[in-house]
């Protein structure tokens, strides 16, 4: 069985102490529940969750769907934002666990990347430097996520064109955030092997793109 890789990279940075921290896992857990009652999300989501503070580190390594068992992720009492770091651990972990086609087998289908941070890179260079390979990595799509008001969207646009606004940083806007991502995993899952691009759902009300 072919597989879809999804991707989540997720800050952890100081700032996201407290109930936007709390929201976080409540949104990823109820995105796990959405996900396996879908049969095609069940039959091929293979799910890696990466998280950045002052260090890029692999939460959870490349999953299936039916095995992810999540613990609630925590936050440093500090912490800055080394956005460009976790690109630069997202790029050695597809390319070590994404298996591509060849003549004798076909690979796992085009990647899902869903990126949200409350803020920019603290790594401005190491961003800059990383951001145009990821584009180049062959992703079926990049999606970022700026939560809250201090979330600067200039930067999740050296990434990507995807780029969704929480205003706010509650539970209601998480979640509808994480309802979206999963319904994103389940058009992916559903349209893998039919077409090669994905045309994501259209986000609810509480998420704006920007455009």
């Amino acid at each position: 069985m072919r597989r879809l890789p999804v991707y989540i990279l997720l800050d952890t940075s100081g700032s996201m102490r407290g109930e936007p921290i709390h929201s976080v896992n409540v949104g990823l857990q109820s995105m796990l529940s959405a996900l396996r009652q879908d049969p095609y999300a069940l039959e091929s989501v293979y799910l890696s969750v990466i998280t950045f503070d002052m260090e890029a580190k692999v939460y959870l390594p490349l999953t299936p769907l039916d095995q992810v068992q999540l613990a609630d992720i925590d936050v440093p009492n500090v912490g800055a934002t080394f956005m460009g770091a976790a690109l630069e651990l997202l790029a050695a972990e597809v390319q070590q666990n994404v298996k591509k086609s060849s003549a004798e087998q076909k690979g796992d289908w085009r990647p899902l990347l869903f990126l949200m941070t409350d803020g920019s890179p603290s790594d401005v260079y190491a961003f800059q430097q990383i951001a145009p390979q990821i584009r180049q990595m062959n992703f079926a799509s990049i999606v970022a996520c700026a939560a809250g008001p201090k979330a600067k969207t200039e930067a999740l646009l050296q990434l990507t064109q995807q780029v969704v606004v929480l205003d706010t940083m509650d539970s209601a806007a998480f979640s509808s955030f994480f309802k979206w991502v999963s319904a994103s995993v389940a058009a992916g899952s559903s349209s893998a092997g039919v077409s090669d691009s994905i045309s994501l759902p259209p986000p609810p009300s509480e998420i704006q793109l920007v455009l």
